[in-house]
């Protein structure tokens, strides 16, 4: 397995999935980014093109820089420490996020939507919890909200996360 690809040049129109490499997201949300206008594309037949030039002006944005309220943002760079635990033992953060997602099915029957599609992730494996873990996508962002991953971080991981979050937010979005 390929882990990096060439850089497209400047000049030369993208596919989704090229730039999805250049965004550091899922196709499926650069396609989201199209359809919603975020992100400039032409069609060519049934697929689209982005130009080199608006993946670089959308990454200066600040808005790019997650396109997430404050709130979702610090969720990702948790749920993504929780993927680095995932990574490292998959079986056992799985195994916890099925305990908890009993317990809330218990405590939160409203929130059965939500925890069904957690038990659909989970049952698809690793990989796909980790692109929801991971994506800056909104039905990602949604499904964070009712997350099944709490625990999985001690308190000391979770503040260092959070004051590092914080520091980010400070000097890079908040100015």
């Amino acid at each position: 397995m390929e882990l990096t690809k060439p850089i497209p040049a400047p000049g030369r129109r993208l596919s989704t999935g090229e730039a999805a490499v250049l965004l550091a997201t899922s196709r499926q949300h650069v396609v989201d980014l199209c359809e919603s206008g975020r992100l400039p594309c032409v069609r060519i037949g049934k697929h689209r093109r982005i130009e080199r030039a608006s993946i670089d002006a959308f990454l200066r944005m600040p808005a790019a820089r997650g396109g997430l309220r404050r709130e979702h943002l610090a969720s990702l760079w948790l749920h993504r420490a929780v993927a680095g635990h995932l990574v490292q033992d998959p079986a056992t953060v799985i195994e916890h996020a099925w305990a908890n997602l009993d317990e809330l099915s218990r405590e939160h029957p409203s929130a059965g939507p939500w925890l069904d599609a957690w038990r659909r992730a989970l049952d698809s494996g690793p990989e796909h919890v980790l692109q929801v873990l991971t994506s800056p996508a909104e039905s990602a962002i949604e499904l964070r909200q009712n997350s099944p991953f709490a625990g999985v971080l001690d308190d000391g991981e979770r503040r260092r996360v959070l004051d590092a979050f914080r520091r980010y937010w400070a000097g890079h979005v908040g100015r």
